[in-house]
This record gives C-alpha cells, structure tokens and sequence, in this order.
C-alpha cells in the first residue's frame, strides 16, 4: 500500500466520519489506542456538564434526578451489544483487577474445592497473572502457566479449576478462538473466565454465543473512556445466584440504603458492585459511547473489523516492503490477530526507538520483557490508511539515521 492508494481507501473509508469526534494532536500519529484511546470531542464538556450542574448546583439530589446510581447498569447495557451479552447483564465498576479479582473468586467457589489450578498463559498481562496467583492461593490451589498456548489442552484436567485467558495478548496481538477454549475448558470440568481489556470495541466478541462463564475488560483502551475509566464485568447468568464474589459491598447489596447488618446480595450482575460508583469516569466513558452508537449506523463491528483487519493487512505489508530487518510478531492469520501489530527489530533498543518515534509525531508502544519489540495499535474508529505508511516512512527514517541512539531517548520514566 503506497501513500496514493492510503488516499484513496481514506476516501472510501465508511468510518471515516468517525475520526471528527476525536481530540487528535495535529501532525500526529496515534498508534497506542491498545494503551490509551483518543480522547472522544465531547468528554470535557459531558465531564463539565456533570462537574458543575449535578454536582456543583444540584449536589446529592444528582444521584436521583441525573441518575447517577443507576450509572453502572445504563453504561453496561450500552457495552453488552459490543461484546455478545444482553442487556442486564453487563456492569461498569471499579478496575479490570478488580473485577478479575471478584469473578475468580466466584470461579472458584463454583468448582466447591473440588479443583484448585487456575491455568493461563505465562506471557499474560502480568496484573491478571498476579491477582490469579493471590486467588489461587487463598483456595489453597495454584496457578499454573504454559509457555504456548498449545500446551493448553493437556492442562485441562480434573485439578484445573478455571481456565483464565486473555481474549487478544497484549504484546503480540494473537487472538484465542474464545469458543473452542471455552468448550475444550468446560468439557473437562473448567471454567472459562476471559479478558476482553485488548478485544471490547475493536474485534467481534460473542460472549453468549461462545457460552463462556465470566468476563472482565477495559473502559479506556478501544473503548475510549479517559485514563483509568472504570472497567466492565459480566457473568453468564446460569451463574447468577449461584456463586457470590468476595468484595461484598454496600452496593452489591439487595437493599444498599436499608442499612441492614447482614449482607445479601443483589439479584444478577448488581452484585458485583461493591462500593460508589465514580461518577466523573463514568461521565467520560459514557460520552465515549456515543461515538460507538454513530459507529452502529454506519455498519456497526463488521465495518469495525474489517478496517481493523485492512489497517493491520496494509502494515504488515509497508514494513515488509520498507523493513527487511523487521520480524513480524502478530500472527499472520488475519483470523487470529486482534486489532494491533508487534514488530521486532534485531539488535535495536526498542525503547529508545519507539521514544524517537514519537519525537517524531508516531506515537506507538514499547513493553519491556523483549528488548525489540514495538507495538503499534489501530483503532478505527479514528485510524486512518494513510497514517499506516506514514507511519512505516517514520519507523525506516529513524532506523536509517540512527537517532534512538541519542542519550535523550535512553533515559526512562517511571511509566514506560
């Protein structure tokens, strides 16, 4: 793909009309939607809106008359179409984490003792690594982790409680069939629990088609919400009233303003509240959201992927054609890759280079743990085809000139 053919597709582009109601930095290329999305044009003034009149004139009333209280489930129910759940079924609360922390929780107390290993990948996001450790522990079980996903299958066996997968990984892109592991987990007794952080809102997801058992994700990567936008929840509903998870707070309570001594929790989802909403996040997420109803009218996640899918093919190809020491890391299936591109780079910082990217105007990312790596997100809502060879231009000036070498691109903030 050439810049006139770029051009040409941008013209085509369905989703086009998308990219206007995102804050965009002129001359700059945004390829980290897989870390952070674009702020959507209408945040500051939803956030404003909530900030001054509901909460600076109307004050407590707002949790009635603005319906704060009800925040959670409405934003829910706006998300459950994006990932194969129905309305009532999906809950906007605290972290990804966290609501990891609570669904294995109820996970494990499904399985009643009888199983204790809770399996997953060892190159995972390591916060869904760490809270499996910290759950599997307290079940007197343990987590066990495959180097390849391959291995998978012989590790569901009848010590394997829970099955916890991350939809699309985070470092390469590589997309797991959902269904297939989801049969092969609960054939053998598991459960299936997925991470949607790197999936909600840019690749098609079917939470109920594939019948999986639990499932967490991120509001502020493809979703758009802001930095550090609550995060979803859901559980399939044969599960509901069966298992409770461990956070039992005021919210998640059948009658939060009875004041009751004994905790009981809610019927369905609600119970996986547990304390305040945070009505500011809330506020930018949901604001975000309605970039996505626009997004349904102009062919909803079929017009989504396939962009997805057309923006990563055409990468792929600019790097082979103008990086011949690249090595592509995402798989080449376009059925198996999420909505991002790893490449590596022999023999280069790959901090340093993606730190003179973005001096550059290419705003990609950098994960330690493989020295060469970058990784480069499309989000379609607002990525356009001619960004992707510019893009690919800027990755070979730099390479070719030499400038990550500079000390200014070595030196490393606390945030990398």
């Amino acid at each position: 793909m050439n810049k006139d053919q770029a051009l040409a597709l941008d013209a085509a582009d369905p989703l086009a009309p998308l990219r206007q109601h995102f804050s965009l930095p002129e001359g700059q290329i945004y390829l980290d939607g897989t870390s952070l999305g674009a702020m959507p044009k209408a945040a500051p003034e939803r956030v404003r809106r909530t900030v001054e009149q509901e909460w600076g004139q109307d004050l407590i009333q707002s949790w009635n008359t603005a319906g704060w209280i009800d925040q959670p489930r409405r934003l829910g129910d706006r998300i459950a179409p994006w990932i194969g759940a129905r309305a009532g079924e999906v809950l906007v609360a605290d972290s990804t984490s966290i609501n990891l922390y609570k669904v294995l929780h109820a996970a494990m107390q499904l399985q009643q003792g009888q199983r204790r290993r809770i399996v997953s990948e060892r190159t995972n996001f390591p916060t869904d690594n760490y809270i499996a450790q910290s759950v599997a522990r307290a079940h007197g079980g343990e987590l066990v982790l495959v180097d390849d996903p391959s291995e998978i299958g012989a590790l569901l066996d009848e010590r394997c409680a829970v099955l916890m997968l991350t939809h699309v990984h985070y470092r390469s892109g590589r997309m797991h069939d959902m269904p297939l592991l989801t049969r092969w987990a609960q054939q053998a007794g598991c459960l299936a629990v997925w991470d949607l952080a790197h999936s909600a809102g840019a690749v098609p997801v079917d939470l109920l088609g594939s019948a999986a058992d639990f499932a967490v994700g991120c509001g502020y990567k493809y979703l758009n919400g802001g930095p550090g936008a609550p995060a979803f929840v859901w559980a399939h509903p044969r599960h509901h009233g069966q298992a409770f998870q461990p956070l039992s707070g005021w919210l998640g309570h059948a009658a939060p303003f009875a004041f009751t001594p004994d905790y009981q929790p809610a019927a369905g989802i609600q119970q996986y509240q547990c304390g305040t909403p945070p009505i500011l996040g809330l506020a930018a997420l949901d604001a975000a959201l309605d970039v996505f109803d626009i997004a349904q009218q102009l062919g909803g996640m079929a017009a989504i992927r396939a962009k997805s899918l057309h923006l990563s093919e055409g990468f792929i190809a600019a790097v082979e054609a103008k990086l011949p020491q690249a090595r592509i890391e995402s798989p080449r299936d376009a059925a198996q890759r999420g909505s991002q591109v790893s490449i590596a780079i022999p023999e280069v910082d790959g901090y340093a280079v993606m730190q003179a990217l973005i001096a550059r105007g290419v705003v990609g990312d950098f994960r330690a743990g493989t020295p060469d790596l970058l990784r480069f997100g499309f989000t379609p809502l607002y990525t356009r085809f001619v960004d992707v060879v510019d893009a690919v231009d800027a990755i070979a000036e730099v390479l070719a000139s030499g400038d990550w070498r500079a000390p200014g691109f070595q030196r490393k903030g606390k945030v990398t």
